[in-house]
């Protein structure tokens, strides 16, 4: 007999993968991983946090943490395949490109051991920069509960955290949604205003995500040129969609749509990637020289 009848409900339309591990959990409770008598409104969620670029984890770490959450940051999937194995969490926050083992694989092992222990499944939402529809849909199948595409605010943070794990986050900054459009040809190649909005307004923070951008710019850049030289597709969205992640939380405004039209292109296997990643290239060269003229 069940405990809570009202625990397996599951509203319409029933996600499918939900809708079996409930029918599982029927036929066989799963061992829980909260810690027994423990209010769960009373605490800060446990997260960890997977990315392997070093910005976009310190920018999610840090927003995470400024409104109370106790966050783990892992930097591979194997470091977040050690981290779950000895660690409870209540959410983790999975980036999907990775290299070595990319989100979708390492879900795809920590469900397979999660079932092997018979625990409830830990929620795992993928981070990425770019993802089409078709995308989307696979990640969702490999094990993953949910994504949200970079770059992430304070707001959505909360709201992820509270969807999956019941527990709320705190000082969620307001968040302006009508934030000005601009066409391409007027996107502006450095803006500060727009890299202190996608960094909550933390100066300090602003600062530290442009640095790492810029320190690592030129090597993306010989990274991209190499890939194309060798005819390397795959190794070529790879390295432009780690520099699409990179713009995300940046004030880069030129930049970022250059990124985003060439990842596009290259996953359509569209001629027109040949021109669009030589405009990523130019606007790689005017960040580089906007970037020595203001310092």
């Amino acid at each position: 007999m069940v405990d809570n009848p009202h625990s397996q409900l599951q509203a319409k339309p029933a996600c499918t993968r939900k809708l079996r591990r409930a029918l599982a959990d029927l036929v066989s409770p799963r061992q829980t991983r909260s810690e027994p008598g423990e209010p769960l409104a009373s605490r800060a969620p446990r997260i960890l946090c997977v990315d392997d670029n070093p910005a976009n984890l310190l920018l999610v770490q840090t927003l995470l943490e400024g409104m109370g959450a106790k966050v783990t940051a892992a930097d591979s999937g194997y470091a977040a395949i050690d981290a779950v194995k000895a660690h409870d969490f209540d959410l983790v926050l999975m980036d999907v490109q990775m290299p070595g083992m990319d989100g979708r694989e390492t879900t795809e092992v920590l469900r397979q051991w999660e079932s092997e222990r018979h625990c409830t499944p830990l929620p795992i939402v993928a981070l990425t920069a770019h993802a089409m529809a078709n995308e989307k849909r696979a990640l969702l199948q490999s094990g993953m509960d949910d994504y949200l595409t970079k770059p992430i605010s304070e707001r959505q943070l909360a709201q992820v955290v509270l969807k999956w794990t019941g527990l709320a986050l705190r000082n969620q900054a307001s968040e302006n949604s009508h934030e000005p459009t601009r066409h391409t040809t007027q996107l502006l190649v450095l803006d500060h205003d727009e890299g202190l909005r996608l960094a909550a307004g933390k100066a300090d923070l602003a600062i530290d995500m442009l640095a790492m951008l810029l320190a690592s710019l030129e090597a993306d850049r010989d990274a991209i040129r190499q890939a194309r030289e060798a005819r390397d597709n795959n190794a070529l969205i790879e390295r432009v969609h780690r520099l699409h992640g990179a713009t995300r939380y940046c004030g880069v405004p030129q930049l970022r749509a250059a990124c985003q039209r060439s990842e596009t292109l290259l996953k359509q296997a569209s001629p027109n990637a040949v021109a669009a990643l030589d405009e990523l290239d130019q606007a790689i060269t005017r960040l580089a020289k906007e970037a020595r003229s203001t310092a």
